[in-house]
């Protein structure tokens, strides 16, 4: 992707987004708000990740929660049984890590809870220093830009993962995922994608193919 490209997805006219968490880059408080934002609309998460981050506003204080404690908020966002893994996620942090958030990925994965997703999200949003990031949207933005064509499940397919490592090879890692999430959920729609209106129409494989 060349570098006017990516001038379209963080210029003054891309389409944006605000969440709080945005303007933070706490690898906790990232940590938690992307434990939350599994499988949950971000407008969903926002008053309650304030909420929770009221009463747990750092790791410690997690560690000591009660399951009860954070079901309450999981349980608010449709995620039934994800109250352990908060805990369990702050538990390892503070007795294998010092209470720090490593670094790397290698060392991000190894957190109950830490996907392939969060750990990209973690180093990129707070160390500027991930090889790459994919989620379903990230995926499937580059399967049509590039008119890969490719179907089913395809985040960790080695073609999207590669353009991945590409397109994050950029100064500003955290601007531009968050610009990329942006664009995937107000242009590259999952269905019935803003065609149409995107600035990227003339250089999409999936566009001109249609």
């Amino acid at each position: 992707m060349e570098l006017s490209h990516y001038r379209i997805f963080i210029g003054k006219d891309a389409p944006k987004r605000t969440f709080i968490w945005r303007s933070n880059s706490s690898p906790f408080k990232i940590m938690v708000a992307e434990f939350m934002l599994q499988r949950t609309k971000a407008e969903q998460v926002e008053p309650v990740y304030k909420k929770f981050l009221q009463q747990y506003p750092d790791i410690l204080s997690l560690s000591k929660a009660r399951i009860n404690s954070v079901a309450k908020y999981t349980s608010s966002l449709g995620l039934h049984k994800r109250a352990p893994v908060f805990i369990a996620a702050s538990k390892y942090v503070i007795k294998h890590c010092k209470g720090n958030i490593p670094k790397t990925r290698e060392e991000l994965l190894k957190i109950p809870g830490v996907g392939d997703y969060v750990a990209g999200a973690i180093m990129a949003v707070c160390y500027n220093n991930a090889d790459y990031v994919i989620d379903s949207n990230i995926a499937r933005f580059i399967n049509r830009f590039y008119g890969l064509k490719l179907s089913g499940e395809i985040r960790r397919k080695k073609i999207i993962i590669e353009r991945s490592k590409d397109l994050f090879r950029t100064k500003n890692q955290q601007k531009f995922l968050f610009a990329l999430l942006d664009f995937t959920a107000l242009i590259c729609k999952p269905i019935h994608p803003g065609c149409p209106n995107c600035p990227l129409k003339n250089n999409c494989g999936f566009y001109l193919s249609s």
